[in-house]
């Protein structure tokens, strides 16, 4: 079993009871880590645009969002496995895989870019169910199985493609993965399936029986199993749905780049779970929200793009990022210590006044 039932953080979770929800729905809302990336969201952006030229115009915006997307739709169903408490390494691997299966698919085997692109999914999902089937049915290690598979599809992609590349695709395609949705705009058309996949993955997360399914086993999968979750089934669903999308995103990083490469993709995993992280997802499972994760992405796009802007170079920016990840994954503990001492001091008090209010009835 996958779940830390012994870390503090778990150990506060599994107390909690009707009193942590007492306070009024806003100060939930306001005071929260969700509301506190978002909060640094725009507070980034406002310094970005009074500090670093041209940050605010449509040419700037618009790379922001682009390079931006690969990650936003791998952070969809990253939240959702972190959240039960598992990881899945290999995203980045199935987006270089599912692309050289897309370029081979249609260059090679001489199939139209709709069907190479539904095959080149159907490839994500089936690398993600593979996933899924060691980890949730034969119930090794995630961070294993995902770090064994990061290494066996980017081999795979190698292997078929070796040092080659494919690039003749069709203009319409490519020109379409760049588009903008309205032109002089900075939005670009990868954000409406990103939009259609977000509300998707709301619904199904927070406002269904399977979403309560996956806190719950994030939390204690043995005691989700005993009130009726299909554990294994859960993960194995998710581990396919972050491979059908790692499919689609192969297929965008393709045509963006122009280039099926084994290549495409390499070290995305890092930064999709740094962000995810940063957005609010606790690494010991069973807490987060898709609004804080998405904030997150958007964060780490603010900084990257504002210091490039400024100069910077990408060491620095790495640097940044990775203390800024640091220091949102040990905020989680220091709260949790914080609550605990403050429920201590406040049980501490409680119980001496208790005993004075018995000791003077006792004199009286």
């Amino acid at each position: 079993m996958s779940t830390l039932t012994d870390h503090p953080e778990t150990s506060a979770r599994k107390t909690r009871t009707y009193a942590a929800y007492s306070r009024p729905f806003w100060q939930r809302v306001v005071f929260s880590r969700e509301f506190a990336v978002i909060a640094l969201l725009i507070a980034a952006i406002v310094y970005s645009r009074s500090q670093v030229d041209y940050f605010d115009g449509p040419q700037t915006m618009y790379y922001l969002f682009r390079d931006s997307a690969s990650i936003l739709l791998l952070a969809l169903p990253m939240t959702a496995i972190i959240i039960t408490g598992e990881i899945d390494l290999s995203v980045a691997s199935t987006v270089g895989l599912t692309s050289v299966a897309f370029g081979m698919l249609h260059s090679d085997a001489g199939l139209s870019m709709t069907v190479a692109a539904l095959l080149a999914i159907v490839i994500g999902a089936v690398c993600g169910a593979f996933n899924g089937f060691l980890i949730a049915y034969v119930g090794l290690p995630s961070i294993a199985v995902t770090i064994g598979t990061l290494a066996l599809f980017r081999g795979i992609a190698a292997g078929l493609l070796g040092t080659e590349s494919r690039t003749d695709f069709s203009e319409k395609w490519t020109d379409l993965a760049k588009e903008r949705i309205i032109e002089d705009q900075p939005y670009p058309m990868i954000l409406i399936p990103f939009v259609v996949l977000a509300i998707v993955f709301v619904l199904l997360l927070h406002f269904s029986p399977f979403g309560r399914g996956v806190f719950e086993i994030g939390l204690n999968d043995e005691a989700a199993h005993f009130t009726g979750v299909d554990v294994a089934r859960t993960k194995a669903i998710l581990f396919v749905l972050s491979g059908a999308v790692a499919g689609f995103v192969g297929i965008y990083t393709t045509l963006v780049t122009g280039v099926a490469r084994a290549e495409n993709s390499v070290g995305l995993e890092l930064q999709v779970i740094a962000a995810v992280l940063l957005g609010g997802v606790s690494i010991f499972g069973g807490k987060g929200a898709l609004h804080g994760v998405i904030a997150g992405v958007l964060l780490i796009g603010v900084i990257q793009r504002a210091m490039l802007l400024s100069g910077e170079t990408i060491n620095i920016i790495n640097i940044v990022i990775g203390v800024l990840l640091v220091l949102s994954v040990m905020s989680t503990s220091l709260l949790a210590g914080v609550r605990r001492l403050a429920a201590a001091s406040k049980g501490a008090r409680s119980s001496g006044r208790t005993s004075d209010s018995a000791g003077k009835r006792s004199l009286s």
